[in-house]
């Protein structure tokens, strides 16, 4: 196969004319689209710059400590964008999401080094960032959507909440079936994912090692993994989020808390 093409300054400030097109073409048809085009092409540009050089410097470093300092990054990072997609501010509600979110990203890494990849060394940078990487993004969309429908239909039905609880009932039966509809709702875009995957549209990790020269079996190896590893992060992120947030819903006399 043909090495991979490499992207001049050049190369890219002519990839820029395609967002020049479309904000263009937004003001034609009126859309009211151009501002919110240039301020996201402005910050596509700057933050996979300064990310490409950061990462070109901790491979360059490969030291264990800055490895753990990217990922401890990434980490907080995409807890807090998942902490501000959940509409209601529940006590330690950012504690709970980057716990949970460490949790499964952590188990699903070991797995996937240790058994699996095997490199020389377990953070090992070539392998950990990038599939952190993945895990990370698509754990936090599980636990926001997760996160949100369990707070949602908890204070949509205060009422039967109660009647069960009155009934007997701990607060853990109490919320049952709103906390197994979360963690199913979490786990929508995975299972969309698996399904089509490969039918509908070339994945994107894929596309991106056959841009680099990998072979396509090769390619499609990785990308089987990647999808299990999100599928089994998500999973374990929404179950240790919602059952975190279900105790932040009821006090010590397990009465419901609005």
């Amino acid at each position: 196969m043909q090495e991979l093409i490499k992207l001049d300054v050049v190369d890219l400030v002519i990839a820029v004319g395609l967002m020049a097109i479309a904000i263009g073409l937004s003001a034609w048809e009126k859309i009211g689209l151009e501002l919110n085009l240039a301020l996201a092409t402005g910050r596509t540009i700057l933050q996979l710059l300064v990310l490409g050089y950061i990462l070109d410097f901790i491979f360059a470093l490969d030291n264990v400590w800055a490895v753990l300092a990217i990922l401890l990054v990434m980490l907080t990072i995409t807890a807090i964008v998942a902490r501000n997609r959940i509409s209601q501010k529940i006590p330690h509600l950012l504690p709970l999401v980057w716990g949970a979110i460490l949790i499964s990203t952590a188990l699903t890494l070991l797995y996937t080094n240790f058994l699996i990849i095997q490199p020389d060394r377990w953070y090992e940078p070539q392998y950990v960032i990038p599939l952190a990487g993945i895990v990370l993004g698509n754990a936090m969309n599980a636990a926001a959507i997760a996160g949100e429908r369990l707070v949602s239909t908890i204070n949509a039905f205060t009422v039967e909440i109660e009647t069960h609880l009155s009934l007997g009932a701990t607060p853990q039966q109490a919320v049952s079936q709103y906390r197994k509809e979360a963690i199913k709702a979490g786990l929508i875009p995975a299972l969309n994912q698996m399904i089509l995957i490969g039918m509908v549209a070339l994945p994107g990790i894929s596309s991106g090692q056959l841009l680099a020269g990998v072979k396509p079996l090769d390619a499609v190896s990785y990308e089987i993994l990647i999808i299990f590893m999100v599928a089994f992060a998500n999973l374990l992120t929404t179950v240790v989020l919602t059952k975190g947030l279900c105790r932040q819903f009821f006090n010590s006399a397990a009465q419901l808390v609005r």
